[in-house]
């Protein structure tokens, strides 16, 4: 399993300053995955609680086995889709994504969702993807395996991870489903692909992404697909890691 929790630490601890939660918070982590944004929040919120959602069973799997191993008892975990997942009305405090909410096929109709979970005035604060060419990440990976190939492999809009990487789309839907205040702040920071360039290439090929740009390929041209690949990772070695820059949003609103 891809470790995200790896990949987005600079991003992750963004996150969590943003949040600002406060003992007796109740928070709502969409998208939650394996569960560090959920087991964080949940640290911060005691004597309050915390509760991720996801659509992966086993990323949940070894978010509750995570949680266990660290003894925390306010915290819990729950397979759905948060746009239409009947969550208990006006009960949270506190809302939070960490990439979690590019990939909905309604995005109003979920925002509208979430909200509805939320108490009135209650912050929601979320980390998305800006545009594609903003990402080296994507772009030079990209470069790399697909070369000037291009793939047949045609991605719905819910699995594009930059459905909200314009910052006016992001306002108007948030608007549209109930939130105010929305605020949109530029965070520039590099994820890491692993500790050397080796474990980097075994976890970029995990990511479908990866297995899309390779998929149309034959033998001979995945081999020099991979080559491209370790060579890429090779230049972004930088003996603590291989890291990429990358540009997120940080959006901020409130619940009406």
């Amino acid at each position: 399993m891809f470790d995200y929790d790896a990949e987005l630490a600079r991003h992750h601890e963004r996150l969590l300053e943003a949040l600002d939660i406060r003992p007796g918070d109740r928070v709502l982590d969409i998208g939650c995955g394996t569960g560090r944004t959920t087991r964080d929040a949940a640290r911060a919120a005691s004597p309050g609680s915390a509760l991720g959602i996801d659509v992966s069973g086993p990323m949940l799997a070894r978010a509750r086995r995570q949680a266990a191993t660290e003894g925390l008892r306010n915290v819990d975990f729950v397979q759905g889709d948060a746009q239409a997942h009947p969550f208990p009305p006006e009960y949270f405090s506190v809302g939070v994504s960490r990439f979690g909410t590019m990939f909905f096929s309604d995005p109003v109709v979920a925002f509208a969702n979430i909200g509805r979970a939320l108490r009135p005035g209650a912050r929601f604060v979320q980390l998305v993807w800006q545009a594609a060419d903003r990402q080296e990440w994507h772009t030079a990976i990209r470069a790399a395996l697909a070369g000037g190939h291009v793939s047949s492999a045609s991605a719905s809009t819910a699995d594009d991870p930059f459905t909200l990487a314009d910052p006016d789309v992001v306002a108007e839907v948030l608007t549209s489903a109930g939130f105010t205040a929305v605020d949109v702040v530029d965070v520039r920071e590099p994820v890491r692909y692993g500790p050397d360039a080796d474990r980097a290439r075994a976890a970029v090929l995990q990511l479908r992404m990866a297995k899309e740009w390779l998929a149309d390929l034959d033998a001979a041209s995945t081999e020099r697909a991979l080559d491209r690949l370790s060579a890429t990772l090779d230049a972004h070695d930088t003996g603590d890691g291989v890291w990429f820059d990358s540009r997120a949003w940080l959006v901020g609103a409130r619940r009406r």
